[in-house]
């Protein structure tokens, strides 16, 4: 599987480079992110996000760690061993753990009390790279890839799911750095680009309910399926902020924000990104 991932991901990273070009020679606006868009489909015909969910469905289902047991009697908030459609329902709020968790959380939860693993080791390398393979990377695919197709309905009942809420809206609009930037600099009115890249205005509904529904995601320019939290950590690092803890209060409460924003839509990844 591993040879078979990294020739997929090498043939796509072939194609992408030729692409750009293309794309580049486009002067209007319009025509250029119609260019852009038909390129996302067609890639995603094929998308490399399949492996890493067959990987992930593994990892679940294989017993492992120091108490050799498999993560199918994992409570994702539906019930030990639920998995579909409970990624449309997070982050929620576990009593067992007395937290909001968003997946990512939640399953280092599992991993420690089912499996055995140690916290700091499970956490110590949660992204992958051309030369490792993140476990966490894998198991994400593999349950949000069961989510696929159903509403997002993230809870807000409980009293720390709305704080988390709350606290996460304060984090997007928060400016600082050495840009003065926040979330909401680059995220906060329609029209905004990078580069050839459209910036959803997450703000509005659509734009929230667009943004988040298509994360986890495979990024091309890396060759490897990116989390919620990497997506986060990224953004944090492109606004020049210290880099967030992996897991972190304030992470979990900024996916929070996004996922309750992007309540009503239809979950539509693992997706493919540039």
């Amino acid at each position: 599987m591993a040879t078979l991932r990294r020739s997929l991901a090498q043939g796509i990273c072939a194609f992408a480079l030729l692409v750009p070009s293309a794309l580049l020679a486009q002067e209007d606006k319009d025509s250029t992110a119609a260019a852009i868009e038909m390129y996302r489909e067609m890639l995603a015909d094929g998308n490399p996000a399949e492996l890493h969910e067959l990987r992930g469905e593994e990892l679940w289902t294989t017993p492992r760690g120091p108490k050799n047991a498999s993560l199918e009697k994992c409570d994702l908030g539906l019930g030990p061993g639920k998995v579909q459609g409970a990624y449309a329902q997070l982050p929620r709020y576990f009593p067992d753990t007395d937290k909001v968790e968003d997946l990512e959380s939640r399953l280092v939860t599992c991993m420690t009390t089912l499996q055995g693993f140690d916290r700091e080791e499970v956490t110590k390398k949660p992204y992958g790279s051309i030369s490792y393979q993140a476990d966490m990377e894998a198991l994400a695919a593999y349950v949000v890839g069961q989510s696929r197709g159903l509403p997002m309905a993230v809870p807000q009942k409980h009293p720390k799911e709305k704080e988390a809420y709350a606290i996460g809206k304060e984090i997007f609009y928060y400016r600082a750095g050495p840009y003065d930037f926040a979330c909401a600099t680059c995220h906060g009115e329609d029209g905004k680009r990078i580069r050839l890249q459209d910036l959803p205005n997450l703000t509005e509904k659509k734009g929230a309910q667009f943004a988040y529904t298509t994360w986890p995601a495979y990024r091309v320019s890396q060759g490897e399926l990116r989390t919620m939290q990497w997506r986060l950590w990224d953004c944090f690092r492109q606004q020049r902020f210290p880099e967030p803890k992996y897991i972190s209060d304030a992470t979990i409460a900024l996916t929070t924000f996004l996922a309750v924003n992007a309540n009503g839509a239809k979950y539509d990844g693992p997706a493919i990104k540039r």
